[in-house]
């Protein structure tokens, strides 16, 4: 999940109604932000009438404010309860005429009202709006990285004296928030594994999450293993390009965002992932959401296990994996009653001997392990085409480039680092419906913009048969 509340959006004469500003406010003090508002509300003498009275005022004078509720109770003075509506001004407010025929025909009476609003009732960028100088108002922190009950933020140097009260209205603003942490440090910047160096702003010092992800389930020690909540909506795109029955190695796995769901969708996968932690989470999610079947995991280094795919899945035991239909026990005892009709065969889902995709999602330093590739199947050119109908693998290497004014220099800048690595010549016309070599189908994906100058890439391109027969 990612939080980017914005402030109230309210017209102008409505001041009132946001939070006390408190601009040397260090520590924070919810009382502070307790506000009472003059105002005046239309008791309505009739339960009957409050709909129709809501309705007829709602484009003129009826207060219509975020999370305030505006019917409210009023005592009358022989201890009676009256149903009032919120209005938009003060008792000596120049209403429109639909009130004024109201008040007229008795339907309704206008009397003064207190409005009291307390912390609770503003968002969070209402609150930190009203704290921060206003010289760093132009860029306050409202992106978020939500992680099981753990709230991630980058915070910039500037801001970095404001942090605990950034956290601590964090954690109240977003219920399922238990932990906010801080980044102090570039992810990788001091481990292999790419965790990152944090502090502890708010709540728990308890990083162990629970997080959910295309219907599976993960649990994990955030600090122990990388996690991207940003890039769920691309471990979908790319497990959406899978097929049943087809054979994916994850070279860099993770906890596998990519193996799993995959598994799920019946592919069968090797998930891989240097980090140890990394893979006994992998092990536990690959039970926990019933893939192991279609998913196994390993230990490995990512060059070795690119290295050794190929020929270890020739080697493999042939696999096949059955799957029933789902059937209650008492639509069982009437099929073998013969009351019903028989259902349908079990699905049969059978490993390939050869590999369909590789997924490398180690974007900082992906495209070096492509190095691996030269020779993966050599002297093996009778399982593909033109001699079967065996296409070689896909690879998806995930990258960073600059992110410059024209996209394409940065594709320019991505084909040449592959090419170097492979030992193979990509250009960017090397696409389907492209001028140049189209068996490449080249395809080269934005994933999201990371920081200003700094963008994520995905470069998926077909293993060029120079490259996969190759003898070295």
């Amino acid at each position: 999940m990612e939080s980017t509340d914005a402030t109230t959006k309210q017209d102008p004469r409505d001041n009132m109604f946001r939070p006390p500003v408190n601009r040397a406010m260090r520590t924070l003090d919810r009382s502070f932000f307790r506000k009472t508002i003059p105002l005046s509300a239309a008791r309505v003498f009739k339960a009957s009438d409050i709909s129709n009275v809501r309705k007829a005022l709602a484009k003129s004078d009826l207060l219509v404010l975020p999370r305030v509720n505006s019917v409210r109770e009023v005592k009358e003075q022989d201890g009676s309860v009256l149903k009032a509506l919120l209005l938009k001004g003060e008792i000596n407010t120049t209403w429109s005429p639909t009130m004024q025929g109201l008040v007229e025909k008795g339907t309704v009476a206008v009397a003064p009202y207190d409005l009291t609003l307390e912390y609770d009732h503003w968002t969070y960028a209402d609150i930190i709006a009203s704290i921060l100088p206003e010289d760093l108002m132009e860029e306050m922190p409202q992106g978020f990285t939500q992680v099981g009950h753990v709230l991630h933020i980058n915070l910039r140097e500037r801001y970095l004296p404001y942090k605990h009260i950034i956290a601590e209205i964090l954690m109240d603003k977003n219920a399922s928030i238990r932990t906010v942490i801080n980044k102090i440090e570039d992810v990788g910047s001091q481990s292999v594994f790419r965790t990152f160096p944090f502090e502890l702003l708010a709540g728990e010092n308890d990083l162990n999450v629970v997080q959910h992800e295309q219907d599976c389930e993960f649990h994990f020690d955030y600090a122990r293993v990388y996690w991207n909540s940003r890039l769920e909506t691309e471990h979908r795109r790319l497990v959406e390009k899978f097929r049943p029955s087809e054979m994916v190695c994850d070279v860099m796995a993770g906890v596998g965002p990519f193996a799993v769901p995959a598994g799920k969708k019946k592919i069968f996968v090797w998930g891989n992932d240097l980090n140890p932690h990394g893979y006994e989470v992998m092990q536990d999610a690959v039970v926990r959401n019933k893939v192991q079947d279609f998913v196994t995991p390993s230990n490995m280094d990512g060059r070795e296990f690119i290295r050794t795919s190929g020929q270890k899945l020739l080697d493999a035991e042939p696999l096949t994996v059955s799957i029933g239909p789902k059937i209650r026990r008492d639509k069982k005892r009437k099929i073998d009653a013969g009351e019903e009709k028989p259902l349908p065969p079990p699905q049969t889902f059978t490993r390939p001997n050869v590999v369909d995709h590789y997924v490398m999602n180690l974007p900082a330093t992906a495209i070096e392990f492509l190095d691996a590739f030269p020779g993966l199947y050599a002297g093996k050119e009778e399982l593909f085409t033109p001699a079967t109908g065996q296409k070689l693998p896909m690879i998806h290497v995930y990258c960073f480039s600059g992110h410059s004014e024209n996209e394409v220099d940065d594709h320019i800048d991505i084909c040449e680092r592959v090419s170097e690595r492979i030992g193979y010549k990509i250009t960017v016309d090397d696409c389907v419906g492209g001028s140049g070599d189209q068996d490449i189908e080249l395809a080269i994906h934005n994933v999201r913009l990371v920081s200003p100058k700094k963008q994520m890439f995905c470069a998926s391109f077909r293993l060029p048969r120079d490259v996969a027969f190759r003898k070295v």
